[in-house]
């Protein structure tokens, strides 16, 4: 039959049936038709698209035949007929076809093909450049093409031929495109450098020209691929390019001006940016006046948004070269020193005290740096070990030294034949316990009838009868003003300013504080409007960063004045002519270091350090007086230490006005514009940050306002709820006690400090003093709540206030609480902590929800006795049925619970168990369940029951494994907003958190409801059917649920010098995605409940 009869599908099977049939020595003898048939082939895919879908076809051989005669076929012409048949047929639809090609044996084919042309003098240009084209599309698809390349000798070949042919752009173009590929494959970017390769691509990278723009761009993108290589950064930066390489950009940026080669401009920035991830190459960079070029170019570029990916990388760039600084203090170490009973045997607490005096704590570690971009699995601080999972109950002390705490449980041997209201209250002695007399008299003008001559305005806000920043006390309202206190009492029934007053003075500081902050004196009415997320503008990080560099190109333009510093005690407010602002903080909860003035309107903040701590610098809560109406100031606090934080989703800091207070409106209102948080320059010491170097602190940013004249206002990281507070609600809500309601007070101990901490038992009364009304109070469940062990989470008092505030409410359902529950609340375990300002510590300079698996009764007595308290119910069999530690979180959104399961800490650990091993009863799921039906603020979706190893110390964990309470929880609230429900997209108040503590009670009445049923197990069935057994495997959630910003986060990523070069060929295949590095990161998982 004719071919040319033939359907021209079969006409290419023929064809290639007959190329089959020519294979071998056939082919050899007869070159002329093998020539014929292929372009025939040929002809038919570049002509017909049919007849390349028939050779790729599944279940077809073309592919294979194809190959097979590549392989053996030695006439020139039939090999470049062959080698376009495969172009033709990889562009369409390459993916998959280019998968096929590979898995096949392609590439393997092609680079021998490659080394025998190579042997012909001189080489068929034709064959090198199609051979180079068909490895160029094949190579990003062949995950072993590197070690391929490299194997096979093909490395050199293409060099030399690029060597040999560096005036020939249409050759020098594809053999670059292979380049770019090899150049993936960390080997071989080392052994390509060590034959010159850096050198020679420095040879084709040219200044702005409109020729070969295709060749400059393929170049500059090996040039960058090569350069990830250290070994070949350094020949760069030893090659003298780097200052070629700014010159080029310069270049090309001047004349680009319709921005039509953005990617040539791009992959220069690239070339330098992985130059100067190794020190020699940012010393050569600044040498190279690199930081103000990037800067000046990138100001230029800043109008055209499709410029974005320049200026971002350029930023990134600048920040990672920008020299790092010490902070401006002399020591991190707290500006309050408190002398330790004694000293831990080790820790970090040992190893401040341990360190020389003198000693630099703040040096500068870039000699040292490390990426900070680690990769840390999922999965690796999950607990694996089955022991260690399995809840033992564990007595820990004998009885009879736990007897003592029978004391705090009256309600259990009480017979109520005598009437009685209270309880004394107990003291249980400690070794830091102080006499009455030693309570410290506090002199005060404020304190001690005062309050008269109080005024708003002012030069120094809070510091009245010192010497400090009271000039001009007398100027604007005249002798004998009165300060006018807004009616709080109406509107809060648990405040009352004169008894505040009271608290203070019996509150023990560090400082020995003599001040009272306005908004803790006048007190806080939630406001009614609703406070939305703020949206970010978009830029305004780079902008903020941009400001930042600016120092360092103009310093000439910086004040650097210093107008607050708590290291000079003696009067820590700067005076000055006014044209600065005033800040304060020695207050009760106070913190704020250090305030240096930089420009006319800009702060740099400096946060102290958690007593006996020389990190946790996060809670701020500062007075700021002296402003103008109407100007934008900018504070920037520069020694924060999280790696991320809610403030760059829609968090806003919290400001109080006095002067709007005293005209009726007394409230913190979340306030602030452009705020962001980002990794700045100052340099954290290896000391403060756990012997990790190369780590830098992060600035918070924002800008605000002030609407009035001579105002006093704060500024607070969440709602301050002081120590003083707690106890002034509890006084009042002694008051709120009516005869039905049981309601005892106890000191539990004494905290270092020498401050009290309480315990409250509250229930209800028997119904009479008959035995069987007595037996039912005497064995009502217990519920343990505790609060506030983390003085930064100050919404963890809020949610607790709500808590007690519904505990002692007259409502029907309180009082069925109250019958159903005894309630056991240690409200504060940290007193000292929250006192003193700190974010994270007590005064021995440790986290104490880290210390519940060996609490020492001098260090950590406030967690030394409420274990012992729990130790105790467990020793008398009445251990609590739930267990709730409240805790805030400052990188999640929503309200929700920690929890431990065992069968979900196995579901997320490879570890394998047996069905025995995984028997566990779902009743821990009920109560999160309960309270994301109930409670608006609540989110199921972000709770987690999964065991951590670096949580085996906290209250949770502890409570769970040792006192044997299935139902042990940590409850986070968010010191943000809400991402769903009936609160998405606003920030929380205290009005949120506060119905969050009563929401709290109201799920304890319906899980009441469940646990009392008598038939167990239709109570199994009807808590399987709440919490949903069919879908009760849980998600691991980590520490930040946030999406990353397109705008880039992270401008400083930092490398290590000494880091060896890779010798394995994991990871090293795939091509570069510069974007993916800006990522947030978010490291520091250990520091959070």
């Amino acid at each position: 039959m004719n071919a040319k009869s033939v359907p021209s599908n079969s006409r290419i099977l023929m064809l290639l049936g007959q190329l089959e049939r020519m294979n071998g020595e056939a082919m050899v003898r007869d070159a002329e038709t093998a020539r014929q048939v292929t372009a025939k082939i040929l002809h038919l895919i570049q002509t017909q698209e049919k007849s390349g879908k028939e050779v790729m076809s599944k279940g077809s051989s073309g592919m294979e035949v194809i190959l097979a005669s590549l392989e053996n076929i030695r006439d020139v012409q039939t090999t470049l007929n062959i080698l376009c048949i495969l172009s033709e047929l990889l562009t369409v639809g390459r993916g998959r076809r280019v998968g096929v090609f590979v898995s096949k044996g392609g590439t393997g084919i092609l680079f021998q093909l490659l080394i025998t042309a190579s042997k012909e003098l001189p080489p068929s240009e034709e064959l090198m450049l199609q051979l180079h084209s068909l490895l160029a599309k094949v190579g990003p698809k062949d995950r072993k093409f590197g070690v391929k390349s490299r194997l096979s000798g093909a490395l050199n070949i293409t060099v030399n031929l690029m060597k040999q042919n560096l005036q020939n752009a249409k050759l020098l173009l594809p053999c670059l495109q292979v380049l770019r590929v090899y150049s993936t494959n960390s080997v071989n970017a080392i052994s390509l450098g060590k034959n010159g390769v850096v050198e020679l691509m420095f040879k084709i990278v040219a200044p702005y020209s409109k020729k070969n723009i295709s060749l400059h761009k393929v170049a500059l993108d090996a040039l960058g691929a090569l350069l990830k290589s250290r070994t070949n950064a350094r020949r760069a930066v030893d090659g003298g390019h780097v200052p070629v390489l700014l010159a080029l950009y310069l270049d090309w940026h001047r004349n680009d001006t319709r921005h039509r080669h953005m990617l040539i401009r791009k992959g220069l920035l690239i070339c330098l940016r992985n130059i100067t991830n190794i020190k020699l190459g940012r010393k050569a960079f600044i040498e190279a006046d690199g930081i103000r070029i990037l800067y000046n170019t990138s100001t230029e570029c800043l109008p055209v948004r499709t410029l974005d990916p320049l200026v971002n990388t350029s930023s990134l760039i600048m920040r990672k070269c920008f020299p790092k600084n010490r902070l401006p203090v002399s020591t991190i170490k707290s500006a309050f020193h408190y002398q330790l009973p004694h000293i831990p045997a080790a820790g970090p607490v040992a190893q401040l005290y341990s360190q020389p005096p003198g000693e630099a704590d703040t040096e500068n570690d870039t000699e040292n740096e490390e990426d900070e971009k680690y990769h840390r699995t999922v999965n690796d601080d999950i607990e694996t070990d089955l022991n260690k999972l399995h809840p033992k109950k564990s007595a820990g002390r004998p009885f009879e030294e736990l007897k003592v705490y029978e004391r705090f449980f009256l309600e259990l041997s009480e017979d109520f034949q005598v009437t009685t209201r209270s309880a004394r209250p107990i003291r249980v002695p400690t070794a830091q316990a102080l006499s009455p007399n030693a309570t410290r008299h506090i002199q005060s003008p404020l304190l001690l009838g005062g309050i008269a001559t109080r005024r708003v305005g002012g030069g120094g806000g809070s510091n009245w009868g010192s010497d400090c920043g009271s000039e001009g006390a007398e100027d604007e309202i005249g002798e004998g003003a009165v300060l006018e206190v807004p009616d709080t009492a109406r509107l809060l029934p648990l405040h009352d300013p004169d008894l505040y007053v009271e608290m203070v003075k019996g509150t023990q500081s560090v400082p020995q504080y003599a001040e009272v902050a306005y908004p803790d004196y006048f007190g806080h009415v939630a406001p009614t409007l609703r406070e939305p997320l703020l949206e970010r503008v978009y830029g305004v990080q780079r902008s903020k960063i941009f400001q930042d560099i600016e120092r360092l190109i103009h310093p000439n333009d910086i004040l650097d004045k210093v107008v607050y510093d708590l290291n000079v005690p003696s009067c820590p407010v700067i005076e000055d002519d006014g044209e600065s602002l005033k800040f304060n903080s020695q207050f009760e909860s106070g913190n704020l270091r250090k305030a240096v003035q930089v420009r006319k309107y800009e702060y740099d903040l400096v946060l102290n350090s958690d007593i006996n701590s020389n990190h946790y610098h996060q809670w701020f809560y500062f007075e700021v007086s002296g402003m103008r109406v109407g100007i934008t100031y900018r504070f920037n606090i520069i020694n924060c230490e999280k790696s991320n934080s809610q403030f760059n989703y829609g968090m806003q800091v919290l400001m109080y006005s006095v002067q709007e207070a005293i005209s009726g409106r007394p409230c913190w209102i979340r306030t602030g514009t452009d705020i962001c948080y980002y990794k700045n320059h100052f340099a954290r010491s290896s000391i403060a940050a756990g012997g990790q170097k190369g780590k830098s602190y992060y600035t918070l940013t924002f800008s605000t306002s002030f609407s009035h004249k001579d105002d006093v206002c704060y500024f607070a990281y969440h709602y301050p709820y002081t120590y003083s507070t707690l106890k002034m609600h509890l006084s009042k809500l002694e008051a709120l006690r009516t005869p039905q309601i049981y309601l005892r007070q106890d000191v539990l101990c004494e905290t270092l400090g020498g401050n009290a901490c309480p315990l409250l038992t509250i229930t209800a009364m028997p119904e009479s003093n008959s035995n069987d009304h007595i037996c039912q109070f005497r064995n009502r469940p217990l519920i343990f709540l505790s609060a506030r062990v983390h003085p930064g989470e100050t919404n963890a008092s809020w949610v607790m206030k709500g808590t007690l505030e519904f505990l002692m409410g007259t409502s029907s359902l309180a009082a069925s609480l109250r019958e159903a529950y005894i309630f056991k609340i240690v409200p504060m375990l940290n007193p000292d902590g929250v006192v003193n300002g700190n974010h994270r510590c007590s005064l021995s300079g440790e986290d104490l929800n880290r210390q519940w698996q060996n609490p020492n009764l001098e260090l950590h007595p406030t967690i030394y006795h409420t274990k012992s308290l729990l130790q105790y119910l467990a020793h008398i069999q009445r251990a609590p049925l739930v267990f709730c530690d409240y805790h805030g979180h400052s990188r999640k959104k929503n309200v929700f619970m920690y929890g431990c399961s065992v069968k979900e800490t196995v579901w997320q650990s490879n570890i394998s168990a047996t069905s025995s091993d995984l028997q566990e009863d779902l009743g821990y799921r009920a109560l999160p369940k309960i309270l994301s039906q109930i409670a608006p603020a609540f989110s199921m979706a972000s709770c987690s029951f999964v065991v951590e190893r670096s949580k085996e110390s906290t209250a949770r964990v502890v409570v769970w494994r040792e006192i044997g309470v299935q139902r042990s929880y940590t409850m986070e609230s968010t010191l943000c907003g809400c991402d769903q429900g009936k609160y998405k997209g606003l920030q929380i108040g205290t009005r949120e958190l506060e119905e969050m503590g009563a929401q709290f009670c109201v799920a304890m009445l319906r899980l009441k409801r469940l646990t009392g049923l008598r038939n167990h197990q239709h109570f199994l069935d009807l808590e399987s059917d709440l919490i949903g057994t069919h879908s009760c495997s849980t998600t691991y959630v980590l520490e930040e649920d946030e999406p990353s910003f397109l705008e880039a986060i992270d401008y400083s990523a930092e490398s290590n010098d000494d880091d060896a070069e890779p010798e394995n060929e994991h990871s090293s295949e795939v091509l570069e995605h510069p974007e993916h590095l800006d990522q947030l990161s978010d490291s520091e998982t250990n520091h959070r409940v």
